[in-house]
């Protein structure tokens, strides 16, 4: 397998296609990479490299090779940049095949990198494309492998026949995040805020969050509110009484009597308490997700969380007592010093709860999360074979008639896999389907929100454009009356 200490990309058009596909490639080695676009910074960088991969983009050609041995690996001069997405695809494959071959690796997702791979199959089937042309489709114009082609295949069905019983084009949803967790999970890279050093902050958050709700109320008097979604953080965080308060300005603000759904995630058990509990089922709270991540004690303690997996039993259980008929469980795959043996016993714990839906998350190690900022730490102790973890979750959904219904990717996920949410019918989470398709605007209120706003018009097209919130708290909480206007200059100047 050959390796190299630096990435160099010349050209800087393509940079975030080349990036993440050689990443996959070589997922825990360290190297630098430099974009350079001028002729004369490449010749004196050429000149003193020896040890270096260098992928060059021209106008009408493109080139791959090693520095070191001086050894071009593939000379395309059969592409054009006139025909953007062709360009870019032909590279992709160039890179994907030099690389399978040097490192004895395929990705099952192929050249795919972006986070939505089921929004191309989803696509299609609206333009009325047959399966097995689609098929064909993905597997040779992307290289995804037979098993995530047929995968993606049957959650852009799922997708579709869901979403056909709301009226989602003349829709929108809602977002509200609260970033308070009781501590914060290694692997994590959310606006969270852990509630021992931040508990000050609580009510003047929310009371910030009371302004943005009352502007936001008024945005858009034409849509159907389709779905309200409360994240974090954790939201149930919050006390008994503060939480009341966040769903009756939810309530007093916005047309719940429309919504379709509304969830509030309840992810962590050491926050779940009866009381609470109660106060989300007399507003009528729809969905709940409470999280075991593993079922692994020991691993619990090692991404830092202070609760036991008898708290997660215990935490569900009285949901079910409460009348809460919709609980998703999440569960992460990947974790720290974890084996196939460790999720099997995790699959086993959690079927006697019986879950209504569950999300499996191959664990993706972000920028801002401690196990990524720590990675010498935890390196010697990751998870191993993570691919059977996932072939272990899916046959387990399978067995117990959970059907995928939605799926996404991001970086930097371990061994190039997904995100997968399995549902039984009529518990599927319809936000989940919303924000992954991009099939709506999502108003996005709090900390960290970033909104997306669709615009479809006869001469562009379909297109989204974010606005976003600061993530800082104290930022947020003192400029709040700066993200309402933030708000409502974007939405003036674009005639919303």
């Amino acid at each position: 397998m050959q390796y190299f200490d630096k990435l160099i990309i010349i050209g800087e058009e393509f940079e975030q296609d080349i990036r993440p596909l050689v990443k996959a490639f070589y997922q825990n080695e360290r190297y630098e990479v430099e974009v350079l676009a001028y002729q004369e910074e490449i010749d004196r960088k050429l000149q003193t490299l020896t040890d270096g991969m260098m992928i060059q983009t021209g106008a009408d050609r493109f080139r791959i090779c090693f520095l070191s041995e001086n050894r071009i690996l593939e000379d395309c001069s059969e592409t054009t940049k006139r025909d953007h997405k062709l360009y870019r695809n032909q590279l992709g494959r160039a890179i994907f095949r030099i690389l399978g071959k040097i490192t004895g690796r395929s990705l099952p997702w192929g050249i795919l990198t972006g986070v939505r791979p089921t929004k191309l199959v989803y696509e299609m089937l609206e333009q009325g494309e047959k399966e097995p042309k689609i098929s064909t489709h993905m597997e040779t114009e992307y290289l995804c492998s037979k098993e995530k082609t047929e995968l993606s295949l049957t959650v852009a069905k799922r997708e579709m026949q869901i979403l056909d019983q709301i009226n989602y084009r003349k829709g929108y949803s809602i977002y509200i995040g609260i970033p308070f967790c009781p501590t914060t999970c290694h692997y994590c890279s959310f606006t969270s805020f852990p509630l021992a050093k931040f508990e000050s902050f609580v009510d003047p958050y929310l009371d910030a969050l009371e302004k943005e709700i009352r502007y936001a109320k008024d945005l858009f008097p034409e849509k159907k509110l389709n779905t309200v979604y409360i994240g974090g953080g954790t939201p149930t965080t919050l006390s008994p009484s503060q939480l009341e308060r966040l769903l009756k300005l939810v309530y007093e603000n916005f047309r719940m009597d429309e919504s379709s759904e509304f969830t509030v995630e309840a992810g962590r058990p050491d926050t779940v308490t009866r009381d609470k509990l109660a106060v989300l089922k007399d507003f009528n709270v729809s969905r709940i997700s409470i999280n075991p991540q593993s079922m692994n004690d020991k691993t619990l303690m090692a991404i830092g969380r202070q609760h036991s997996s008898k708290q997660i039993e215990e935490a569900f259980s009285m949901a079910r007592e409460l009348g809460h008929n919709n609980i998703n469980m999440d569960l992460i795959i990947g974790l720290t010093g974890e084996t196939p043996e460790d999720v099997a016993e995790t699959l086993r714990r959690i079927e006697h709860l019986n879950p209504d839906s569950l999300t499996v998350h191959t664990l993706a190690l972000k920028r801002a999360a401690r196990l990524n900022m720590e990675g010498q730490r935890f390196h010697d102790i990751g998870a191993s074979d993570v691919e059977k973890m996932l072939i272990l979750t899916s046959e387990y959904a399978r067995e117990h008639a959970y059907e995928p219904y939605y799926l996404y990717r991001q970086k930097n996920m371990t061994e190039n896999l997904e995100n997968t949410g399995y549902a039984r019918y009529g518990k599927e989470g319809i936000y989940n389907i919303l924000i992954m398709e991009e099939k709506q605007s999502i108003l996005a209120l709090g900390a960290g929100g970033s909104s997306k706003i669709l615009f479809d018009t006869t001469t562009e097209g379909v297109r989204f454009e974010r606005v976003e919130n600061v993530k800082n708290l104290n930022h947020y909480i003192d400029r709040i009356d700066e993200m309402i206007q933030r708000k409502r200059d974007f939405l003036d100047e674009r005639s919303i």
